[in-house]
């Protein structure tokens, strides 16, 4: 379950809750809140975790591409080295070679480009989302700030109208 979600059930727990008369507190099931902590404790590692994977998984592609770029990279030169028998050839093999090593470069970058839009894009999500998560949580504190200033204003109010009768 999204955290999220657990944010919105604290939020309205919060929301709904009684005031307590007479004070700036409201009456809050306890066992319900530590039952959504809970929720969100067993929650959030799992988004850390998927972020982790995925920070993981873009670093061994990059180390695919580059031991693929090493392996074509060495290939060109074994067959250069092959061919270098006649200058005509020798210079075939050099164009060749270096053809392979510029298409070896572009796909190796273009790999790591795509895989770092891949995880900027997977990290952008969770960025929103906790952001999310923070925006929520101010909600709910300012939400219980106002239940705690309306409920000393009605205290102060209720205590000059029994001062005047």
């Amino acid at each position: 379950m999204d955290v999220l979600v657990f944010i919105d059930k604290l939020d309205d727990l919060v929301h709904n809750a009684k005031a307590v008369p007479l004070t700036d507190q409201v009456r809050i099931d306890r066992e319900e809140i530590y039952e959504i902590l809970d929720q969100m404790r067993a929650t959030i590692p799992d988004e850390i975790k998927q972020a982790r994977w995925i920070v993981k998984e873009r670093q061994e592609m990059l180390a695919e591409a580059k031991r693929e770029c090493d392996r074509m990279l060495g290939e060109a030169r074994e067959q250069a080295i092959r061919e270098a028998s006649q200058t005509e050839i020798v210079k075939l093999a050099e164009r060749q070679a270096q053809e392979i090593i510029d298409d070896a470069r572009r796909q190796a970058r273009e790999t790591k480009l795509e895989m770092e839009d891949w995880a900027d894009s997977i990290l952008s999500t969770l960025e929103v989302n906790l952001e999310k998560f923070l925006t929520a949580v101010r909600r709910g504190r300012e939400r219980l700030h106002e239940r705690s200033q309306e409920t000393v204003v009605a205290g102060i109010g209720a205590g000059s109208e029994n001062e005047h009768h």
